[in-house]
């Protein structure tokens, strides 16, 4: 609807009802006292509809487990792995949200949260380490097929727009110093590993969100990879042994953490 459809029905409202609900200065308005009855009401009204429905519902229909995972986690290592989960636990129902940061559980109605540990989460969420987190410069194989490791940091490098300090931290724990050849900047790192599989340059790959690149030959990691300090965990509200459907997600969970294992070391020369 548009803004003046909006204000039309809320006038016609003030109308029928004789008061006005909304205070009206200088282009602002907000609720008077009764429209913050109202809208207190109303509010009570419609959160108790939607969960008379979601009770009717439940009788036929199972209640699907809702995981959050992290977008570039979600596209490159959860989904090409859920067969493996449908597979394993053929009865799990499960809702994927891609996103990342701090989880709002009971608004957002998540169960189990998989996250990168560089935010502070409250006290009284549940956390459990999953995998950690190791970053390297990743390219195509045709980019550093017969090229020094300083010629390979001559090409143009892919930046990531939700983490811009990541070739900066990498020179850095490296002790490196190079002058870096600029290349695209993409808002995710699915869009800057995309970018490096496309040989458009050198781009800072995290693993495991390249791991299965590395394996089929899309990439590779000539100066191997170095622990970034951060890790991937599971958040959960409350104990993973009271989430109904849980268990089975979970242990699948720790075990391709533990299948993935730890990141190959490129010998440097």
């Amino acid at each position: 609807m548009t803004a003046g459809a909006i204000s039309r029905q809320i006038r016609q409202l003030e109308d029928d009802l004789g008061v006005p609900l909304f205070e009206r200065r200088n282009r602002r308005a907000r609720l008077t006292a009764a429209g913050q009855t109202l809208l207190s009401a109303t509010t009570d009204a419609l959160n108790r509809v939607r969960d008379a429905v979601s009770t009717l519902r439940s009788v036929d229909e199972p209640v699907p487990l809702v995981v959050s995972c992290e977008p570039t986690l979600t596209q490159r290592w959860l989904i090409p792995r859920l067969p493996r989960l449908m597979s394993r636990c053929p009865r799990l129902l499960i809702h994927v949200l891609a996103a990342g940061g701090p989880v709002r559980f009971e608004r957002d109605y998540v169960n189990i949260a998989i996250r990168r540990d560089d935010f502070e989460w409250p006290r009284d969420t549940f956390v459990e380490p999953l995998v950690e987190e190791y970053v390297g410069p990743v390219c195509s194989p045709a980019l550093a097929k017969g090229q020094s490791l300083d010629a390979i940091l001559a090409l143009p490098v892919i930046h990531t727009a939700t983490r811009p300090d990541a070739w900066p931290r990498w020179l850095a724990d490296t002790g490196r110093v190079a002058r870096l050849h600029s290349g695209q900047t993409f808002e995710h790192f699915f869009l800057s590993i995309e970018a490096a599989v496309a040989a458009l340059g050198v781009a800072v790959g995290p693993y495991p969100l390249v791991a299965d690149d590395l394996v089929s030959g899309r990439l590779v990691a000539p100066f191997g990879f170095r622990r970034s300090g951060h890790r991937y965990v599971l958040l959960t509200k409350q104990p993973i042994a009271d989430i109904d459907q849980a268990d089975c997600l979970v242990a699948w969970l720790r075990d391709e953490a533990r299948e993935l294992g730890s990141p190959p070391v490129a010998r440097e020369s």
